[in-house]
């Protein structure tokens, strides 16, 4: 670009960014840490009013599954808009929706697509959330629900109050297990373990102070809480206690489905059916759409019991339609697994390369690099101590927000775009579109390494810096 030009776009960039500064209220979270200003896209590929390009490793918080403005959802876009369908059409039944439908129930785990129902909700994540917390408690009388430690489904009154960061007496919350942070300080199967305990005792005890509740949520694989897999054989007990009490199982898989986590929907992994399905971000492709799908005998919603202006959007469902199908037809799923699996391995080098990464974790393409203060003693994050005989499987160290927001600045300089996660905002994630390539993969790695090795440099140089880790809310501000 020649240097008039670049100087022009320069302008632009920044007069855009200095009116949304102006105009945008407090609450923007991404446009703080990510201030470029998009223009084209491709794939994996964002290109700035600048000139700048980037590698988006963000995906629109997972939403987008094969990536920026893929052929075969811009075909199924375009189709809709010059057949003259209409647009929106609240809850009516059209050929648009009658295929959403059909190719969402065939990618549906065993055992539930032959006596599901459908519901579609507000176009956001939130609104499903909303929806199927009242539709448990709609079908079984009840109002307590079970909830997990560091969970996040949404930013609407219900979905906070079973996300991590809220206070609901509503919402009993439960100890979610991992390793690095584990609550019980083993880890491990013995920690998944304890952890399944736990829940069972609160159950079972009449004087736990938790009543019998109308359902139990959780992610399969924790996002926003830092990226941490659910133990397969944990995720089985959670299925087998709520059975065996009569209380459904609502599993979120707003940003788990879709084969981000190396099957198509992440409770796959597990073997289990879930009696409801949360479903938004990557099953609208790239469009807003949410639908939870449930179990026919939970459906005992009267006419008008749940509601919404925007739950027709047929472009979002052509999309959405394009997206499940492509993503089944051409086993994205199994590739992200294989090529998840080989980005984690590189990776784990990072623990021995920088002091500053206490831990690489993920699934599939659902990715996190944990990072800790180098120099800070070993904490246990009020844990308890270890039980008689057991060691930690791990010690980890301070988390350190200051570092992962200095290692996503870095990443940006060198054209990455990332984003942070975790109980303190000390995970830097990664969500890669499902259609990236080994080249790309490899830049992404690159990049990342690059960034993370200054990071460390420029803090053995200047010493700790360190900073009170944030919650979710000071982060949003």
């Amino acid at each position: 670009m020649a240097s008039g030009a670049h100087g022009e776009a320069r302008g632009v960039h920044e007069g855009i960014l200095r009116r949304q500064s102006a105009r945008e209220s407090s609450a923007r979270t991404y446009a703080r840490a990510l201030p470029i200003v998009p223009v084209r896209a491709r794939g994996l590929t964002i290109e700035g009013a600048d000139g700048r390009r980037y590698l988006d490793c963000l995906s629109g918080a997972g939403t987008l599954a094969l990536g920026h403005n893929h052929p075969v959802v811009l075909e199924a876009i375009r189709k809709v808009l010059d057949s003259g369908a209409p647009l929106s059409v609240l809850d009516l039944a059209t050929p648009v929706k009658d295929a959403f439908i059909t190719e969402l129930f065939r990618t549906l785990p065993p055992g539930l697509a032959d006596r599901a129902r459908v519901q579609f909700c507000g176009p956001a994540g939130t609104d499903a959330v909303e929806a199927a917390l009242k539709l448990v408690r709609a079908a079984t009388g009840r109002t307590g629900i079970l909830a997990f430690t560091g969970a996040y489904h949404g930013m609407t009154a219900g979905a906070l109050a079973v996300s991590g960061g809220a206070r609901d007496l509503q919402a009993a919350r439960l100890p979610y297990p991992q390793d690095y942070r584990c609550p019980f300080g083993v880890g491990g199967p013995r920690g998944a373990e304890l952890a399944a305990r736990w829940t069972e005792s609160l159950l079972d005890d009449p004087r736990s102070g938790v009543p019998l509740p109308a359902g139990m949520i959780l992610e399969p694989v924790q996002g926003e809480g830092g990226v941490i897999p659910a133990p397969d054989e944990w995720l089985r007990r959670m299925r087998q206690l709520t059975a065996d009490r009569s209380i459904p199982l609502i599993a979120d898989e707003i940003q788990t489905g879709v084969g981000r986590t190396g099957a198509f929907w992440a409770v796959g992994h597990s073997g289990i059916t879930p009696d409801v399905m949360v479903m938004s971000k990557a099953i609208g492709g790239s469009l807003p759409l949410a639908v939870i799908v449930y179990r026919d005998d939970l459906d005992v919603w009267q006419p008008g019991a749940h509601a919404g202006t925007f739950r027709g959007n047929q472009l979002a469902m052509a999309a959405g339609t394009a997206t499940l199908a492509h993503v089944r037809e051409n086993g994205l799923a199994e590739r992200a697994a294989g090529l998840g699996t080989r980005m984690l391995t590189q990776l784990d080098e990072f623990t021995g390369q920088f002091a500053c990464v206490g831990e690489v974790r993920g699934r599939g393409l659902m990715i996190g690099v944990e990072l800790v203060h180098p120099d800070g003693d070993t904490v246990s994050d009020d844990r308890p101590s270890a039980p008689t005989g057991q060691e930690p499987t791990s010690t980890p160290r301070p988390a350190a927000p200051e570092l992962a927001e200095a290692v996503q600045r870095e990443c940006l300089q060198r054209g990455l775009i990332v984003e942070l996660g975790g109980r303190h905002a000390a995970v830097v994630r990664l969500l890669p579109p499902l259609t990236i390539s080994d080249e790309q993969a490899a830049a992404v790695l690159d990049r990342l390494a690059d960034a993370v090795a200054a990071v460390a440099r420029r803090h053995e140089e200047h010493g700790p810096q360190r900073t009170r880790p944030q919650g979710p809310a000071q982060r949003a501000g």
